[in-house]
């Protein structure tokens, strides 16, 4: 390993695999285990024999200067804004009580007050700033590759530094094969209290056309969480019904983004033999991309897709946005998973490429 670029601490990992011949598949993915097993980049082949970058992602040697010791890695920060980082042991926005003599927020987790830090928000004048995609995304994972097509970490965690309740260790488990990339995430209670656990994937799929207006969105799920801006992007605690406004992405073919600027929230996901599935198409570029997860747990998935950029960010996660704010009514379920003393839980997604005609 000595000759492989590091990243945060840890060599590189790539995987690769054949793709089954007659469609597009999936055939390198580039992980990096010193920044949370986060997917850097995945190539893939289309059926002319043509490979090209999936996600919207630096080459290594850039994001070795992203990553590494840079000026706006704050909490990880970098980690989310390209490629798939992975989201633990919470995804979206947490709000609280910002502690002006240190860059921290004082939040309340499950009835317990905790310091979280305050790496997000605040790029309008007067918006609010929160803590932002959970607590990994600058951790070092120690891991093993079992073959050039898996490679597998575990995480002991405890209570992230103090931060969180109880103690949790996380295993990673990605794995490229037969066209598809696969990651399986098992988040287990290794502490004598609750843990509330919620954890998501943030993966930028890049269009190739470049075009995203031409771009549709294929997402069945009944609510959007209302927001109360694009500045602070925070929920309002009303869940909108999608069926027949501008967020209806439910048809059978999706929707067309056109000029829809999106950073939302949508839940009340409608599965099929048990699995939910979201897809980007791009008509213009032929090719599209899906998801599938088996994982009940996963109830949300946050779209962030601007008019003007040549990505669309598809996030699956167990939890809403600020799943433990006091804007949500009691009977609404903010998705957060609660494991009791030596509990555990999986997340699970499956990645696919597919041709789309023009």
């Amino acid at each position: 390993m000595g000759d492989m670029p590091h990243i945060g601490g840890a060599p590189v990992v790539t995987l690769r695999a054949e793709t089954p011949p007659g469609s597009p598949g999936f055939v390198e993915a580039t992980i990096l285990p010193g920044r949370g097993m986060m997917l850097l980049q995945a190539r893939v082949r289309r059926s002319s024999g043509e490979t090209l970058d999936a996600l919207f992602a630096p080459p290594v040697d850039e994001a070795a200067r992203r990553l590494d010791g840079g000026p706006d890695d704050f909490a990880g920060n970098q980690a989310f804004l390209f490629g798939g980082a992975i989201l633990a042991p919470f995804a979206n926005r947490i709000r609280g009580r910002p502690l002006h003599e240190t860059r921290e927020i004082e939040a309340h987790v499950d009835g317990r007050r905790v310091r979280l830090p305050r790496n997000w928000g605040g790029k309008a004048p007067g918006a609010e700033e929160y803590a932002m995609h959970g607590l990994i995304l600058d951790a070092a994972v120690p891991f093993e590759q079992p073959g050039p097509d898996r490679v597998t970490g575990c995480l002991e965690a405890g209570d992230f530094a103090g931060r969180w309740p109880s103690r949790a260790e996380l295993t990673f488990d990605w794995l490229l094969r037969d066209g598809e990339l696969s990651l399986r995430i098992e988040a287990i209670n290794a502490g004598p209290e609750v843990l509330p656990m919620g954890v998501g994937w943030h993966p930028y799929f890049a269009l190739p056309s470049g075009d995203r207006r031409q771009a549709r969105l294929r997402l069945p799920a009944d609510f959007r969480a209302e927001v109360n801006d694009y500045d602070e992007v925070l929920p309002t605690g009303r869940l909108q019904r999608t069926r027949g406004s501008l967020y209806d992405f439910g048809g059978e073919t999706g929707a067309a983004l056109s000029d829809l600027y999106l950073d939302d929230c949508f839940t009340g996901l409608r599965r099929e033999n048990g699995r939910a599935t979201i897809e980007v198409q791009d008509p213009a570029g032929g090719l599209g991309f899906r998801i599938d997860t088996p994982s009940p747990s996963v109830k949300a998935v946050q779209v962030f897709a601007p008019p003007d950029r040549p990505f669309v960010v598809l996030e699956p996660q167990f939890n809403l946005a600020d799943p433990f704010g006091e804007v949500w009514p009691a009977d609404v379920d903010t998705g957060m998973a609660r494991l009791p003393p030596g509990g555990r839980v999986a997340y699970e997604v499956r990645l696919s490429a597919f041709a789309v005609g023009t």
